[in-house]
């Protein structure tokens, strides 16, 4: 279940930043920034916050190798999927709701492999703190 909400937590972010349809902060912000500035500026700022919270946990938990690692197992699937026949990437939109998913499994899987490593492992990880 944590897994799902960090991996939901982390789709939520990005689909609220761009996707396809015309209901996201991209093309609100676009629209309307000459009569909404200080809104827009205000949504700008709670979306790069929880940019800096996600991507600082993933980079502290898988580092940026990780994160490619990551990147690249999910277009091989996209790959396999493609030659396969199961996956079509000839619509535009969907290549974007693809890489939505995709991007957004690099964030959950970052957020949640302390939990993970300190299952298999039953070691946590602890991060330097000054007194």
């Amino acid at each position: 279940m944590g897994f799902l909400l960090r991996w939901l937590m982390a789709f939520f972010l990005l689909v609220a930043t761009f996707n396809p349809t015309p209901w996201n902060y991209s093309v609100w912000a676009w629209n309307n920034l000459a009569t909404e500035t200080p809104l827009a500026v205000f949504l700008g700022l709670l979306l790069c916050v929880g940019y800096i919270i996600f991507l600082r946990a993933t980079l502290r938990s898988i580092g940026g190798i990780g994160m490619l690692l990551v990147l690249s197992i999910f277009l091989a699937l996209i790959w396999v999927l493609t030659d396969y026949g199961l996956l079509h990437l000839d619509n535009q939109a969907n290549n974007t709701w693809i890489g939505l998913i995709a991007l957004s499994l690099v964030l959950g899987i970052g957020l949640s492999w302390s939990h993970v490593r300190r299952a298999l492992s039953g070691q946590s990880d602890v991060d330097d703190v000054e007194d």
